[in-house]
């Protein structure tokens, strides 16, 4: 597939009555996802807190987000069928997993193909309310997923904050990468965007960055959330004039629509009017020895 169309869903987080009520809102994003005919659809980092909403509220956050865990299965469940009835990629957020250590929990990302198979990508770098508060510990390999339009990489959220991994995914040969996120202000979005931003220019590729909007006051940490989904691309002649594909309203329940030329992505890495990707073999070089310099 040379070209495909992708969204990248703002998605707005609200107490649910039930796991249908959750079930309800994610099918009517994904139908119309697949109205657009879009191949691929990306939901952001911890969209599934909503149903903390379920539980009781006043526990320790440790313990709900534990707790939360135990709808893996039936989520995991869900989105397969979506991803096989609209003949979808989907990348499916994130939900906390738990390991095989009793107590031990993940960040983790499923990305299914329109056939119903999977992969995960787990968090690699925590932040401090995941690490000091929720206990959630990273996983510690970064994958890149092959499809039928070519290799993807996922960076969850804090992660793409370090250019290291993007830039081993598109040495590996990925042309898009994703960012899930959930911020709770304009500092920590930023944060993010900036550093997706980047990513798409240090490594001539496309990024999908989807964000979680909405409130839910009662859960600690997700308790407000800022974000402005976007397609992000590199920045030379064939590409968006600022960089920008497309990008939502601010805080605002939405979905981003764009279409990638894959083709435009291979030229540039090869004919660009500047080749960063092959350029930083140079980089590599010149880091392994670095000189300092008494004054």
């Amino acid at each position: 597939m040379e070209r495909i169309r992708v969204a990248a869903i703002q998605y707005y987080i609200r107490p649910v009555q039930s796991f249908e009520d959750f079930r309800g809102q994610v099918e009517g994003l994904i139908q119309t996802v697949a109205d657009y005919k879009c191949d691929l659809v990306v939901f952001p980092e911890y969209f599934t807190v909503q149903l903390l909403t379920l539980g009781n509220t006043r526990r320790p956050i440790d313990e709900q987000v534990r707790d939360l865990a135990q709808q893996v299965a039936r989520f995991v469940e869900m989105m397969r069928q979506f991803a096989l009835k609209h003949r979808l990629y989907i990348v499916a957020g994130t939900i906390p997993v738990a390991g095989s250590t009793s107590g031990t929990i993940y960040n983790d990302c499923y990305f299914f193909g329109p056939d119903g198979k999977l992969g995960v990508q787990g968090k690699l770098h925590m932040t401090r309310f995941e690490k000091e508060e929720w206990h959630v510990s990273a996983r510690k390999r970064l994958k890149v997923f092959d499809t039928e339009f070519g290799r993807v990489a996922v960076t969850i959220c804090y992660d793409v904050e370090f250019p290291e991994l993007a830039r081993v995914a598109a040495r590996a040969g990925a042309y898009v990468l994703v960012v899930p996120s959930c911020t709770d202000d304009r500092q920590g979005y930023l944060r993010v965007r900036y550093c997706a931003q980047a990513r798409a220019i240090e490594n001539q590729m496309y990024v999908i960055h989807a964000p979680t909007v909405g409130s839910l006051p009662m859960v600690p940490a997700v308790s407000l959330n800022y974000g402005q989904a976007s397609i992000l691309t590199p920045s030379d002649f064939p590409f968006a004039r600022d960089g920008i594909l497309a990008e939502g309203v601010v805080n605002q329940e939405m979905m981003v629509v764009g279409e990638l030329n894959l083709k435009t992505i291979a030229k540039s890495r090869e004919s660009g009017t500047v080749l960063p990707l092959h350029d930083s073999q140079k980089t590599d070089d010149v880091a392994s020895k670095v000189e300092v310099i008494k004054l």
